[in-house]
């Protein structure tokens, strides 16, 4: 007979709005959304009938004062990383089931401490010490139980062994996260995992299929899920502190040379690359000063170094342009932290056969031009979502991750459809916009021209299109910004993008 896997899983309550919110509960009422869609919410607005599956609307006919965030499963992921770790030191081989939900064998960490209620409130107390008291740990025959013990109202639940199914028949059958099958069985008269596991497992698999028996197993308290522990993290930090503070770019940035070379040795050993760093500078106040770098493919040392001294460059710039109080201002650097964020495995990143061409020696050549120029030198452009050109446009320093402030593909009533023009004035260029007896053409409040275009900068027109009203934020105390806007096509084949805005004609973009 083979012995049931004594798992035990540690629960966090409401785990991405903690992530969001940057602090334990209790928490303002706070929902999160994604796709409209209500994906988590915290115990306070749960008070007042918001729900997790709502649409936002209706969450907010609950709760007019409700905060709403959209979701980001990828901070969640980064926020449960130091709690993995954490775990990990007092108890090795733990594994992640979701952000927020942590599974290790029980039986190691249970025979040092002397029992599993034993070693469920040492490590309670440990991230209750972390900050962390919010914590719930199941123990129990199987991943499942353990999770649904977990979920229970005590901070520490343990299922005896043999026991999973009498501990499980009371709970509703929608605690198997099928809302089809659940669904179904709530409408056959089956409203509990007991009523479920009642019924002949031939009959369930005949009636669901291979998944249905799967959920019937499961209420059981069948769990036959493989438990993979998590592989320890390799120590790729990397530090160095200084006698006396550093004040100079080309100091610091030459005294942590050998500290890049120590980073860079200790990614090859784990047979890895990194591409994305945080380096923590500390001044000699105490202050740090902490930055995330990406990198297009990943960092060598002399890369490291370049962010070092930009990182440096920047804080003395924001120094001299915004004076803090005396006690808060950027002084020498005291330590230089380099901390790999983002690493991937070293063969995705090795040379072709042949050499990898044209992108090594681009990225090669542009990295050099960025190093004399400093990291604003070089720029990449992305397009983003806006009514007038240049909020269409986003510029990033080469490296970076291009985030668009605006989604391009929402819809933006009154913005230019395609083809863009090639060229884009910032600011836009004042222009002049006559009728054929010299007068300035003027736009009257219904959106019609006063006279037709005959001449654009000196020039004679040989057509034109429009005029297109553009009208954003028009709720606001003055107004918003409005303008007409003009295609027009002069005597030299040139083809202009202009509007107007007050009493004068303005350049925004030229076709080629």
């Amino acid at each position: 007979m083979n012995t049931p896997l004594r798992v035990l899983v540690l629960w966090f309550p409401d785990w991405p709005l903690r992530a969001a919110l940057g602090g334990p509960p209790p928490h303002p009422p706070t929902a999160l959304v994604q796709a409209n869609t209500i994906v988590a919410c915290t115990a306070s607005a749960r008070e007042h009938g918001v729900r997790t599956g709502q649409r936002r609307r209706v969450a907010q006919g609950h709760l007019s004062s409700l905060r709403v965030l959209p979701h980001d499963p990828a901070r969640d992921e980064r926020a449960f990383l130091p709690v993995l770790q954490l775990i990990e030191k007092h108890a090795p081989g733990v594994a992640l089931l979701r952000p927020g939900l942590a599974i290790l064998r029980a039986r190691g960490i249970s025979r040092y401490h002397g029992g599993e209620a034993e070693a469920a409130g040492a490590l309670a107390a440990v991230l209750a010490e972390a900050g962390l008291p919010e914590v719930r740990i199941g123990v129990a025959d199987g991943p499942f139980t353990a999770e649904i013990a977990a979920r229970g109202r005590d901070a520490c639940t343990v299922v005896p062994p043999g026991l999973s199914q009498e501990f499980l028949a009371p709970y509703p059958v929608q605690v198997l996260r099928d809302e089809q099958i659940a669904g179904l069985l709530v409408r056959l008269g089956v409203r509990t995992l007991g009523e479920f596991t009642a019924l002949a497992p031939l009959d369930v698999r005949d009636r669901f299929g291979e998944h249905g028996a799967r959920l019937h197993a499961l209420a059981a308290g069948a769990d036959s899920r493989p438990l993979t522990p998590r592989p320890p993290d390799p120590e790729l930090v990397r530090s160095i502190e200084f006698e006396s503070p550093l004040g100079g770019t080309d100091q610091v940035a030459f005294a942590v040379r050998q500290t890049a070379d120590a980073v860079l040795l200790a990614l090859g050993d784990a047979s890895v690359v990194c591409t994305e760093v945080r380096i923590d500078m500390t001044d000699d106040n105490g202050t740090v000063f902490s930055r995330t770098w990406l990198h297009p493919t990943c960092f060598d040392a002399s890369d490291l170094v370049d962010r070092v001294r930009w990182q440096l460059e920047a804080l003395a710039a924001q120094s001299a342009k915004e004076p803090v109080d005396e006690a808060r201002a950027f002084g020498g650097i005291l330590a230089v932290r380099i901390v790999p964020v983002a690493v991937d495995d070293a063969a995705h990143h090795q040379p072709g056969l042949f050499g990898s061409g044209t992108d090594e020696r681009l990225h090669h050549a542009v990295s050099r031009v960025q190093t004399m120029l400093g990291h604003q030198g070089v720029v990449t452009a992305a397009l983003a979502g806006g009514r007038w050109l240049a909020d269409r446009q986003v510029l990033t320093p080469w490296g970076e991750r291009a985030v668009a402030p605006r989604d391009p593909g929402s819809p933006w009533p009154g913005s230019l459809p395609d083809p863009l023009p090639a060229e884009v004035f910032l600011p836009p260029r004042p222009i002049g916009v006559l009728a054929a007896d010299g007068a300035a053409i003027s736009v009257d409040d219904r959106g019609a021209l006063s006279q037709e275009p005959a001449r654009i900068d000196g020039v004679a027109v040989q057509a034109w299109a429009g005029p297109w009203p553009v009208h954003e934020r028009r709720w606001t105390s003055d107004g918003g910004r409005r303008g007409h806007r003009l295609q027009i096509v002069d005597d030299h084949d040139h083809a202009w993008l202009v509007f107007r805005t007050g009493e004068r004609w303005w350049v925004e973009g030229r076709y080629r």
